[in-house]
């Protein structure tokens, strides 16, 4: 009952102010004005005030609210945390997908990708030997190799 008086007090304010600014020969601005001033009238006579004011004054339904944003944070919550790790669920599968499929032939008494080793009593006579690549290659870098080529980058700019 109280929604609807103020609606309609409302209503009627602005329609006065309607009225006056039409007074000053500016009827499009009245006109768009009184448009405005009778949509709380038209909301009252179609009862979406009354359903309004029934949720907000029940306790139920701001702990239906409640829950939602409760749902909501939960979401969130668990996105962000994804995203901090750096996996997303694509990974993830993947990565189970993956964990499936074992790394050892089904077959084979060792892994495929063994240390080189032969797989079986018959497995040297099968495959040949792959060739033994040059010393260089096989050592790693030391650590300040890795940086030796951005130094020559930036003494070359000057930096």
């Amino acid at each position: 009952m109280l929604a609807e008086t103020i609606c309609s007090a409302v209503s009627a304010a602005g329609l006065g102010i309607a009225a006056v600014t039409a007074y000053r020969k500016r009827f499009l601005t009245a006109t768009r004005i009184a448009a405005y001033s009778l949509v709380p009238v038209g909301l009252v006579l179609t009862g979406i005030v009354e359903w309004v004011a029934g949720i907000a004054f029940r306790p139920s339904v701001w702990l239906g609210f409640g829950v939602l944003g409760l749902s909501w944070l939960l979401f969130m919550t668990t996105r962000a945390i994804e995203r901090r790790s750096g996996t997303t669920r694509a990974e993830r599968k993947a990565a189970r997908a993956a964990g499936r499929t074992g790394a050892v032939a089904p077959a084979a008494s060792a892994p495929s990708l063994g240390a080189g080793g032969a797989a079986g009593p018959g497995a040297a006579a099968a495959k040949p030997q792959p060739k033994p690549q040059p010393k260089k290659k096989q050592e790693a870098a030391a650590p300040g190799d890795d940086f030796s080529d951005i130094e020559a980058i930036l003494k070359k700019h000057g930096i």
